[in-house]
């Protein structure tokens, strides 16, 4: 989420090639140079395929230092390059997973600042094409999105604040992990802005996380029952 008081990105941690593997894997990935530059990348999709990417920015391209996210000059660039990291590693790994069946696509949110120049939030397709995030759409969602979607759309803001949206972003994935098995804690909360950064990794044992689902999931049931019922069917009974 870009918010005017900075960035707040939220993951899961799950990953699974079925129902009989089931792992625990981090999905947000830091690159930082204290005071230089901080960037934050969040991925989804094929396990092997975003591991290999991530190891491409942190290394360099092609194994070159100076073609990674410790050294790009802006964050545009930094998108780039992760959208030609994941175009170099699918293009490696096709023909070996389509030889068995499996699909390598994945997707990437890239987002930061580096000294001097603005704040900005990519989101980088399986193609290696990307989007911008703006003021009309400032939030950006990877991987199972459709059931914490509502959340974001009814309740961001981007006037709120950093705690407020590390908020919503709890109750969007709480809302998708109640709804997909796919996703599940820990959780790892990103709360940036120019002068702190604070990161967080919520367990499934969270007292905080618990909390907000119990509530959340109350609050809606309460809610439920205080909505009217329709009047359309009165003549009928």
């Amino acid at each position: 989420m870009m918010l005017d008081d900075g960035l707040v990105f939220a993951g899961d941690s799950r990953t699974n090639a079925g129902v009989d593997s089931i792992s625990t894997y981090r999905k947000l990935h830091i690159f930082e140079k204290p005071g230089e530059r901080l960037i934050v990348v969040l991925t989804a999709g094929n396990l092997a395929t975003t591991q290999s990417v991530v190891s491409q920015l942190e290394e360099g391209l092609d194994g070159a230092p100076d073609e990674s996210l410790f050294s790009v000059e802006t964050m545009y660039g930094a998108a780039r390059m992760a959208g030609k990291a994941l175009r170099d590693v699918t293009a490696a790994d096709s023909p070996y997973a389509l030889a068995q069946d499996a699909d390598v696509s994945a997707s990437f949110i890239v987002g930061g600042q580096i000294k001097g120049r603005r704040m900005r939030l990519f989101q980088i397709y399986s193609a290696g094409n990307f989007i911008e995030a703006t003021e009309d759409t400032p939030y950006l969602q990877i991987g199972e999105t459709k059931y914490g979607k509502p959340i974001l759309e009814r309740v961001m803001d981007t006037t709120m604040g950093l705690m407020d949206a590390a908020k919503c972003a709890i109750v969007s994935l709480d809302s998708t992990i109640r709804s997909n098995s796919s996703v599940a804690p820990p959780l790892d909360i990103r709360k940036d802005s120019c002068k702190v950064a604070v990161h967080q990794r919520l367990a499934d044992d969270d007292r905080y996380l618990n909390l907000i689902s119990d509530q959340w999931g109350e609050g809606l049931r309460r809610l439920y029952e205080e909505l009217p019922n329709p009047t359309w069917g009165d003549e009928i009974s």
